[in-house]
């Protein structure tokens, strides 16, 4: 009988072990789970990334979401359905669009225009956007105070503009006109050419503006910003750098320099940049993905999410070829 009773407590024990060792709940009976970031057994999160074209801060930002993503669930647990718009705002909203019928778990939109199409496409999945720059923006949102609400939230990648029209005059003292080029169907880029075309005129600078529609008139209206004005500034814009190449085949040889909004379009056409890091970005919205998917966040009460420490950098070899003094606060960018 006794050895009955040891028998059946000895069970008892291993049955209790075996509960508290798949439990999620701490020992101090707070709510947070212990294993909050695995999913439940057999449960595999979807998501789909929209980025609207390819290029280095672009890329850099998307892997740096997966790779937090797979860091946090492991590999065989999130599936990231990466789809490139090629440029092109009509794919974006068929690639939303098709993220909604397959009803994945979470949207990364790559972009601004990405994040329009995500936002037009879906008010249930929740939404993430990165490499955005002003959120107030890109959705019409007026008085925008930082949380957007609703589906939606993600990062920014605005770096202070009053510093970076502060290095126009920082680095080039002598300048008399300067000149904006950005693409005319990018919002943040209108918004950004504005705050520096401003800073610009406080110090004395005559600034003219110049806006290409698409990588077709992109060199033309390049050339004739060369041939107007001492320095260009070209705010952070998806399609100039994608086109930056067509840049500086323009203004390099005709010795104008370039202050880049991003460190990806500085290595393409710029001499220097106060940037952000996007891989960093990316990392920043892979965490927010993963409390959302966790449960632990509700997207709808997540601020927009700004890089801390902007950095000013430069092209080595472009400012060599200028005969450009860069001040010993900047770092060169680092060759890939």
């Amino acid at each position: 009988m006794k050895k009955i009773t040891a028998l059946v407590l000895a069970a008892l024990m291993l049955f209790a072990l075996a509960a508290c060792g798949n439990s999620n709940t701490p020992s101090d009976g707070s709510a947070e789970a212990v294993d909050a970031v695995t999913p439940a057994e057999g449960e595999v999160f979807t998501v789909g990334v929209c980025q609207l074209v390819q290029h280095p801060a672009l890329d850099a930002a998307t892997q740096g979401f997966i790779d937090v993503l797979q860091e946090t669930f492991g590999e065989g647990n999130v599936v990231v359905d990466v789809q490139n718009a090629s440029g092109d705002s009509a794919n974006c909203a068929t690639i939303c669009s098709g993220f909604v019928a397959e009803n994945v778990d979470l949207i990364l939109a790559n972009a601004t225009p990405a994040l329009q199409a995500a936002a037009a496409a879906t008010n249930t999945i929740p939404v993430l956007g990165t490499s955005i720059t002003e959120y107030g923006v890109a959705l019409e949102i007026a008085d925008f105070n930082g949380t957007v609400g609703g589906n939606v939230s993600g990062t920014s990648d605005l770096a202070p503009l009053d510093q970076q029209a502060a290095m126009v005059t920082e680095l080039f003292p002598e300048a008399k006109n300067v000149g904006i080029l950005y693409c005319s169907g990018e919002p943040n880029s209108v918004y950004q050419a504005e705050v520096v075309k401003a800073e610009l005129e406080k110090a004395g600078v005559n600034v003219s503006v110049y806006t290409f529609a698409d990588s077709n008139d992109v060199a033309s209206v390049a050339g004739q910003a060369c041939d107007e004005n001492d320095v260009l500034y070209i705010p952070t814009d998806n399609t100039a750098a994608n086109c930056a190449e067509a840049i500086n085949n323009v203004a390099q040889p005709a010795g104008v320099p370039i202050i880049a909004g991003e460190e990806g379009l500085c290595s393409g056409c710029g001499v220097a940049t106060l940037s952000i890091n996007y891989y960093e970005l990316g990392r920043t919205t892979g965490e927010m993905a993963v409390q959302i998917l966790n449960g632990e966040s509700n997207v709808s009460d997540m601020a927009i999410e700004y890089y801390p420490n902007p950095a000013k950098k430069y092209d080595a070899e472009r400012c060599a070829a200028l005969n450009i003094t860069v001040p010993d606060d900047y770092a060169p960018i680092d060759a890939e």
